[in-house]
C-alpha cells in the first residue's frame, strides 16, 4: 500500500491513471460528482466525491503498466470502502455504493474474457445485494464512465 507522500500515490492523484482514464484520481472525482449533477442524480454526488479514493494508495504498475508509464489499482474499491467505513457523515448507502460500484464492470469482464471462476464469486456477491442497490449501481457506472 501506498503513503501519501509516495510517488504512486501523487502521480496518480494528480496526474495520470491508466489508458481507461483520461484523467487522475481527482480530476476524475471531480468529473464524476459533476456527471452526477448534469445528469440531475444529485444522491450520487457523495459517492462520486469518496468512490476512488483508495485508487491512489491501490496503485502499482505491472510490466505492461510500465512500458506505457500507467497505473492498475486492484481492489481500489474495496481499500476505498475500508477507508469510509467508520466515518460517521456517510450513510450506509453510500458506504455500499462506494464498496461494490465496481461489481457490474468486473462481471462484464469476466464475462467477455471467460473467468468462469471469478464470475461466479462476484455473481455470489451480487447477488446477496437489494435490487434497489443493484439497479443503483448500474446508474452509477455510467455516472461514473460519464467521468472518464
Amino acid at each position: 500500500m501506498n503513503t501519501i507522500f509516495s510517488k504512486p500515490f501523487l502521480i496518480t492523484l494528480f496526474l495520470k491513471q491508466n489508458k481507461h482514464h483520461q484523467h487522475s484520481v481527482l480530476g476524475h472525482t471531480l468529473k464524476v460528482a459533476y456527471s452526477a449533477v448534469r445528469m440531475k442524480h444529485y444522491r450520487f454526488i457523495i459517492p462520486a466525491l469518496f468512490h476512488d479514493v483508495g485508487k491512489p494508495y491501490s496503485a502499482y504498475q505491472d510490466d505492461g503498466d510500465k512500458l506505457d508509464g500507467t497505473y492498475s489499482f486492484t481492489n481500489h474499491e474495496e481499500l476505498s470502502w475500508h477507508i469510509v467505513k467508520r466515518w460517521f457523515f456517510l450513510s450506509d448507502w453510500t458506504k455500499d455504493v462506494i464498496r461494490y460500484h465496481y461489481l457490474v464492470r468486473d462481471m462484464h469482464l469476466c464475462e467477455k474474457r471467460g473467468k468462469t471462476a471469478r464470475l461466479n464469486r462476484i455473481q455470489k456477491r451480487w447477488d446477496k445485494l437489494s435490487p434497489e442497490l443493484r439497479e443503483d449501481l448500474k446508474l452509477f457506472l455510467m455516472i461514473d464512465d460519464a467521468g472518464k
